[in-house]
């Protein structure tokens, strides 16, 4: 399997992408966002829930308040600035109430895992952030904001990223069945389950990759992504910088990795050294 694209998205234009599910994708493309952000609008009897405002960019927001009309609540998949920078001026333009998991968005209603969120079951998917959300309809429809996306993997940064964390979601999802997933960025994943399990390899075989070249004497994450991402644009090397860090902390947990400071490596070869 590879990885998703789709043509660039009408600025400000809202989609249908399922049954009572339109989007619209902000105007912040970036090598962490693809052509955007995806606001979604999830349509209701008592109004339009938006899930995840996106960035802090008026003619966005216009957008958005034009598609919905009437704005119930303000639903927040995870606390990173590309999804939530637009929060307090849409709070404030429609006075809707906001749902979240993360506490320092000052959310009006804190969600857990397994509440009800008017047809929506919250699913918490650490990994990517602490406070990721996903959120599942009985149809099958799964709103994956940034824990699974199509068009790349996600990052996962240390420290408030975790690796160990994101396996775990991942495995949780490929224990669901689900029909579509609906991303934080990118296109439609209409073959969820195959996708994750993908993405799950992808990760296992960048593991095992890292193991080799461990085996072979002690490195740097700097060294690691050198010889793991041959070609890769300057501009991307610090993002493959913390996933693999990410990679390294989670095989310390595991006892398979061991550091002192920036240098890594098997833990038989230095008895002793931090795992």
């Amino acid at each position: 399997m590879a990885f998703l694209t789709e043509p660039k998205p009408e600025p400000g234009q809202a989609v249908t992408m399922a049954p009572g599910i339109r989007r619209i994708v902000a105007s912040n493309p970036g090598p962490m966002t693809y052509h955007g952000t995806n606001t979604y609008l999830l349509d209701g009897a008592d109004g339009v829930t938006v899930l995840d405002p996106g960035p802090d960019q008026p003619a966005h927001r216009e957008a958005v308040l034009a598609a919905a009309g009437k704005v119930s609540r303000i639903l927040v998949s995870h606390s990173h600035s590309d999804h939530v920078d637009g929060l307090a001026a849409m709070r404030a333009a429609t006075g809707a109430p906001v749902f979240a998991h993360a506490g320092d968005l000052a959310p009006d209603r804190l969600l857990v895992d397994g509440d009800d969120v008017f047809g929506w079951t919250v699913l918490h998917t650490p990994g990517h952030a602490p406070d990721h959300l996903c959120f599942a309809r009985a149809d099958g429809v799964v709103l994956s904001a940034d824990h699974v996306m199509g068009w790349s993997s996600t990052v996962v940064s240390p420290p408030l990223g975790d690796m160990v964390a994101y396996f775990g979601s991942l495995r949780r999802m490929l224990e669901r069945e689900d029909r579509i997933y609906l991303p934080g960025h990118g296109p439609v994943i209409a073959q969820p389950r195959t996708f994750v399990r993908f993405l799950l390899d992808h990760r296992l075989g960048r593991e095992a990759a890292i193991l080799r070249l461990l085996a072979a004497g002690p490195t740097t994450p700097a060294s690691l992504v050198q010889a793991l991402y041959v070609g890769l644009a300057p501009h991307l090397r610090p993002a493959a910088e913390r996933s693999v860090l990410a990679h390294l902390i989670k095989l310390a947990a595991e006892g398979a990795a061991a550091h002192l400071d920036d240098t890594w490596l098997i833990p038989a070869a230095r008895p002793g050294l931090a795992g």
